[in-house]
């Protein structure tokens, strides 16, 4: 007999049965000593109902077993599976990315009739004292949507997969030994606003548990932190719901443990508490003050930890406590590699104090409510959060054309106003309380309509003291909107001309939040610093949040053991959106990104900059927004291409927010010696803190410094002394040129050298090439469309002509004109290459080009050196110690570095173009014995050294298919474009293009072995 339900799941007019108002999220304890120590498992009146269950999984509801809920049904032979959890990554139904398409038909509300279903049973034992009570159980995240049962019989139905769902057990618990039993379905009604850009997981995957309550008990409990116009007095207002008449006594302790104030009221229903707290210490994400309040009524004692804040909007200035704030921010989704949404405490933690020590302070939490033990732990650690509502209609756009309205169906359709504004209200009554919550958002990419703007009007009405943000309303969506109810204009992936526009237009009065910019997919983002130079200079704008915090990859692992992080359409689900879940600041495993590296000195919180470096005078500038420099302090070192001159420490810095100070370093330029030099501050923490250690480095800065005029490095013997050994040989279209210590083979038919050696120790495995092809970054997304179609990637190269010399000076000079290009399409590229081999051995390449007109900008233009197997030694000069590109660089510093071609991969879950380095003076490839080729030119250049072609990298689409190669491919680029964040952002802005028509390049290579200079 299959089980007969009366199909909630398809019914607008049905959200719940039997559940409880939301409220505030709080834990009842028996005193305050224990309610202080904020462990759940603690309090008497908890009873964690975690753990293993008895799991069935079936593909369709209507299999499910009509008794399976009953009392006495024997599910010894179920499955054991863990709650919380995902049931997908235990092994059931299908893992599923999907972004914009919905992954059912859209025909709202119905559902598909093979509605996977996942049946839980427990049992679970009940003290006697506790049926004296109310029982209370509470579900934190249940997705989609779920029946529950207790004892065979039926309590009731919850929708709404990441707000908590609370049910009063007392009718149907008893002493001793009960049941559970729980029916999750996959889908559901509220699956349509439920179309967030994630894994689709199901299940019981957050917290479950019982409490046990006074049969008159506080039953919510709303505090707002009053504070004076000079905010130097405040009030506490506790605004307190029973469920019966109560002597509630409520205390305030301030940050360092202090009572400040005790009052005791009489509440009947509803009722409130003042508490006056003179002179507060206040809250902000620099210094999270958090004030304790008690709440003790009948044998129960509540505990909250607040702040003291106001955050406001004046003159369309973003302000906290007064002050206008820049919100430096990610989203950030649950998200574990292994476990999917259900995010264990020290996860969270891990997340947090990785963007703490990356100079974020802000967190969209997108799409949905997270944890929330998360939000205590943001008040704890201080970030500003805004909260958003578990609202995304996206999929509704592939329902028809993009006209006007198809955006918008569900948030103007009256029948689905309820279900849009209930997922306000359980978001803003469950988290009303936290110190963190800066701003209500009204949910992501669902149109905009009257019912986005009744769940605004209603949070408004409900909580007067935050602003309210939907990004929904933009215009370039809908045409004319009403967006009075909101707090904020709202844009994702503006460009950096177009919030310039925005703050420099006075019709625009509001401040404006990037609620996502920057994508970070991949090898990205490449726009950052260009952003911030604007954010910083307009107060209207009030910062934004990088799409997003972390890859969203799959623990996986191959037959033969390779382990990966899986993607979209890995596990063979229709529809799936690949790898556009892979966009992230972190790995999957929480390494950090070259993008991360540069977010935080893009976003650090100190800035200096020169007034006299000669002199040892600098400016530093405070960008907190309430901190003084006093816990920080600078050291510097003055080095000449890698050495240490000098080096000392600065005293501590005391510039207050927003200001500067002057900073003046006791170093001494060397009169004698030739330069550049490069002095590199680097701004540390004195102490430590929650989340970094002493000497942490918040943020380094670099000035190149000139030296006296010096002679260049002197040769080893004179050039003419060579001359006598040089000797050059053309055979069958080879070109062999030996000199005194070396002998070099050109290929006249390629046009390019065929080897090059130094005392008879080959240094290349195959002749050089110009490339103009790099992977395609993820970010390279819409442009490399362009690329293939122009048949960029499978360029060739064309020799005109090719022809050689000996020169007075007994060089010898090859001289090749030739073409790029592919089959069916023009030339590319036309150009001349002079190549020059000097009696030293030194091979100096000159390289004019002219580019196609009607070409999109190129990705580079490089040349390419395959050296032998054992060339695994990387030594440079130039920027590192990571990858750096035109727009991607705010992150490196100028120095030597010796690092193995291992090193210098990124190994990004989908391959991509990696490892170059912008700006390098000079580099050399060797063996671990110094023998290889140096590497110079007249200008800086990009520099790349891997295992991999840049074809192997583009025909890779897991880390896995990479098969390594023993050669080392050494890329010397005259220039390679940007990163930018193309794959969801503005197309790469044109200063960072490789878009020049005609160019010159040159490059010098000089075998060497380098132990002997």
């Amino acid at each position: 007999m299959s089980l007969e339900l009366n199909r909630e799941w398809e019914n607008l007019s049905c959200l719940h049965i039997g559940r409880l108002p939301a409220r505030a999220s709080f834990i009842p304890y028996a005193n305050a000593e224990t309610a202080r120590t904020g462990k759940r498992g603690r309090s008497p009146h908890y009873q964690t109902l975690n753990g293993m269950w008895k799991f069935r999984y079936h593909e369709r509801v209507r299999e499910v077993d009509g008794r399976f809920f009953e009392a006495d049904t024997d599910a010894g032979a179920w499955d054991d599976l863990i709650v919380p959890s995902c049931w997908q990554t235990n092994g059931y139904d299908q893992l599923h990315y999907t972004n914009v398409n919905y992954p059912i038909p859209y025909d709202p509300p119905y559902v598909p009739d093979d509605n996977p279903a996942g049946a839980y049973v427990r049992d679970f034992n009940l003290p006697e004292a506790w049926t004296k009570k109310k029982t209370h159980i509470v579900f934190e995240g249940v997705n989609a949507c779920f029946y529950l049962w207790v004892n065979g019989r039926f309590v009731g139905y919850s929708q709404g997969s990441r707000i908590p769902a609370e049910f009063d057990l007392s009718p149907f618990v008893a002493a001793g030994r009960n049941r559970i039993a729980v029916l999750v379905l996959k889908w559901c009604d509220g699956t349509y606003l439920e179309d967030q850009d994630v894994w689709r997981f199901s299940g019981i995957y957050r917290d479950v548990y019982l409490l046990s309550r006074d049969t008159a008990h506080i039953r919510d409990v709303f505090n707002q932190p009053l504070l004076s116009g000079d905010l130097t007095e405040g009030k506490l207002r506790s605004e307190i719901e029973t469920t019966g008449n109560l002597t509630v006594q409520a205390e305030i302790w301030d940050p360092s443990g202090k009572l400040v104030g005790r009052q005791e009221a009489q509440i009947d229903g509803k009722g409130t508490i003042e508490l006056d707290v003179p002179q507060p210490q206040l809250w902000n994400a620099e210094q999270p003050r958090l004030y304790e309040l008690f709440l003790t009524a009948g044998q129960e004692v509540l505990r909250f930890r607040m702040g003291f804040k106001k955050v406001e909007i004046v003159d369309g200035i973003f302000r906290i406590n007064g002050r206008a704030v820049k919100l430096k921010g990610v989203n950030r989704h649950d998200s574990h590699p292994e476990l999917g949404q259900t995010i264990p405490v020290n996860h969270m933690i891990a997340d947090l104090k990785l963007m703490k020590r990356h100079n974020v302070n802000t967190i969209r939490t997108s799409h949905y409510p997270n944890d929330p033990k998360f939000l205590d732990l943001c008040d704890e650690y201080g970030f500003y959060v805004i909260d958003e509502a578990d609202l995304e209609c996206h999929g509704v756009t592939r329902t028809g054309e993009l006209e006007e309205g198809v955006f918008h169906k569900l948030s103007k359709a009256p029948e689905w106003r309820e279900a849009f504004v209930e997922r306000a209200v359980r978001m803003v009554e469950r988290d009303k309380n936290h110190a963190s919550v800066i701003i209500w958002s009204m949910g992501n990419e669902s149109g905009y309509g009257p019912n986005h703007m009744a769940m605004a009007e209603w949070t408004k009405a409900r909580d007067a003291s935050r602003p309210v943000h939907y990004e929904g309303a933009d215009p370039r969506y809908y045409s004319d909107p009403n967006t009075s109810c909101l707090d904020m204009d709202s844009r994702m992936y503006a460009s950096v001309k177009e919030i310039e526009r925005y703050a420099l237009d006075e019709n625009s009065t509001k401040p404006l939040f990037l609620c996502e910019y920057s994508h970070a997919m991949g090898n990205g983002p490449g726009d950052l610093q260009d952003y911030w130079n604007v954010i910083y200079r307009y107060p209207k704008l009030m910062g934004g949040c990088v799409w997003e915090w972390c890859d969203h990859g799959i623990a996986a692992e191959t037959p033969d053991g390779q382990r990966y992080f899986a993607y979209g359409g890995d596990f063979g689900e229709q529809p799936n959106d690949g790898n556009f879940c892979i966009d992230g600041l972190v790995f999957p495993d929480r390494r950090p990104h070259t993008g991360l590296l540069e977010l935080k000195q893009v976003i650090a919180p100190v800035h200096i900059d020169a007034e006299d470096a000669g002199q040892g005078r600098f400016r530093v500038l405070n960008r907190y927004d309430f901190s003084n420099l006093s816990h920080l302090a600078v050291s510097w070192k003055l080095e000449r291409e890698g050495e240490v001159l000098q080096q000392g420490r600065s005293g501590l810095l005391t510039a207050e927010p927003g200001k500067t100070q002057e900073l003046n370093l006791p170093y001494d330029l060397p009169q004698e010696v030739p330069g550049p030099f490069v002095l590199t501050c680097s701004v540390r923490q004195q102490q430590d803190t929650a989340w970094a250690e002493e000497g942490y480095e918040i943020a380094f800065y670099q000035f190149e410094l000139p030296g006296a005029q010096g002679v260049l490095r002197q040769e080893l013997p004179v050039i003419r002394e060579y001359a006598a050994f040089m000797k050059a040989e053309e055979q069958e279209g080879r070109l062999t040129v030996t000199g005194f210590d070396f002998e070099h083979v050109f290929d006249l038919k390629l046009g390019m050298p065929l080897q090059i050696t130094k005392q008879g120790v080959p240094l290349l495995s195959r002749p050089a090439r110009f490339n103009l092809w790099r992977a395609p970054m993820d970010n390279d997304m819409h442009i490399r469309k362009e690329w293939e179609a122009a048949g960029l990637h499978h360029t060739a190269m064309k020799v005109y002509a090719s022809r050689w010399e000996p020169k007075p000076d007994a060089s010898v000079e090859i001289r090749v004109d030739f073409s790029l290009a592919s089959y069916t399409f023009e030339p590319f590229v036309r150009g001349s290459a002079v190549w020059t081999v000097e009696g030293t051995g030194e091979v100096k390449l000159a390289v004019h080009a002219d580019v196609r007109e009607n070409l999109p900008f190129l990705p580079r233009f490089g040349l390419e050196l395959t050296m032998p197997k054992g060339t695994e030694e990387i030594e440079y000069y130039g920027f590192g110690p990571h990858e750096s590109y035109i727009d991607k660089r705010a992150s490196v510093r100028k120095g030597k570095y010796l690092l193995s071609v291992d090193d210098m991969f990124e190994n990004y879950v989908m391959p991509q173009e990696t490892g170059s380095r912008y700006g390098t003076d000079w580099a050399i490839a060797s063996n671990v014995q110094g023998m290889g080729l140096r590497f110079t030119a007249g200008e800086p250049f990009s520099f790349q050294a891997l295992h991999y072609t840049a074809e192997d990298l583009t025909a890779a689409q897991h880390t896995y298919e990479l098969q390594r190669r023993p050669e080392t491919i050494v890329t010397l680029d005259y220039r390679m474009s940007g990163a930018g964040s193309g794959s969801c952002g503005p197309q790469l802005a044109e200063p960072y293009q490789f878009a020049e028509k005609s160019f010159d390049f040159a490059v010098t290579i000089q075998p060497v072995f380098k132990e002997e200079e």
